[in-house]
């Protein structure tokens, strides 16, 4: 027998074996499981849904606009500043992401009924519902974490970029501001890329985390709710893994499609 022979066994036994997982897999999910409950609960999960998406969204949004000058200063100085931006990053990425939303809830977030206490003023405007709900707790955290993340990342994007190129626009004349935006900005987000996709996924499967400080998220309702009422545990995680690879290849799939259209030499 050569080793080709061998070789087409060893193939045929390993995609036997993954055809035998996924038929036992798609027997349990349709014959032997319970999805009687979805009708009943599908509009907490379209609710948590959204939560999920608003948070996971605006975090890496508000988070890349906070990193991009976080990035910058850390480059460009003044070397006071970089030193901040430089410990802010550090305290982000050295501490878990629980731990900061945990912070920010219990810590913060108890700081504004004390104050209201204390001045009963201070919960006649309409913004005292803001800070009393979770979510907007959960959103700063996420915020400041991938802001902290990405503003590591922006750094080396900007160093990335060739000194040559900038030295260019500066000798035709360009303004400080010009060569940033029309130059510098352009090519270190060419680089960062592909690197901001596996953040912006990452950032999507931290967002179950928001359902530790009550946030009623995909993830929140059908642990705090779903499997809680139903005591049924395994379908609803299962439906929240098939929704998870969806959101993620889709994901990967948007930032491929981006990547392949942006030039990446000028």
């Amino acid at each position: 027998m050569n080793t080709s022979h061998i070789k087409f066994i060893i193939k045929s036994l390993v995609v036997g074996v993954l055809l035998l997982v996924a038929g036992g897999l798609l027997y349990w999910l349709f014959a032997a499981s319970r999805w009687d409950w979805i009708a009943k609960y599908l509009p907490l999960l379209v609710k948590g849904l959204w939560l999920t998406l608003l948070l996971w969204v605006l975090s890496c949004i508000l988070g890349m606009i906070l990193a991009i000058p976080i990035g910058l200063v850390q480059v460009t100085g003044p070397r006071w500043l970089a030193a901040i931006a430089h410990g802010f990053c550090t305290v982000i990425r050295g501490t878990p992401l629980l731990l900061q939303l945990w912070l920010i809830y219990y810590g913060l977030g108890s700081l504004f009924p004390q104050i209201g206490m204390i001045y009963p003023e201070f919960k006649n405007d309409f913004t005292w519902l803001i800070r009393l709900d979770a979510f907007w707790y959960a959103l700063l955290a996420f915020t400041l974490s991938f802001a902290g993340y990405e503003g590591e990342i922006m750094r080396g994007a900007f160093l990335g970029v060739p000194r040559g190129e900038l030295e260019a626009a500066r000798a035709f004349g360009m303004s400080p501001w010009k060569v940033l935006t029309r130059v510098w900005f352009p090519r270190a987000v060419r680089l960062v890329l592909p690197t901001l996709a596996g953040e912006v996924v990452l950032q999507l499967k931290a967002t179950p985390l928001a359902m530790t400080v009550t946030v009623m998220d995909l993830a929140g309702v059908v642990r705090n709710r779903i499997t809680q009422d139903t005591y049924i545990v395994y379908e609803p995680l299962m439906l929240l893994a098939v929704i998870y690879m969806c959101l993620t290849f889709l994901t990967v799939w948007i930032f491929s499609f981006i990547e392949k259209r942006v030039p990446q030499k000028r």
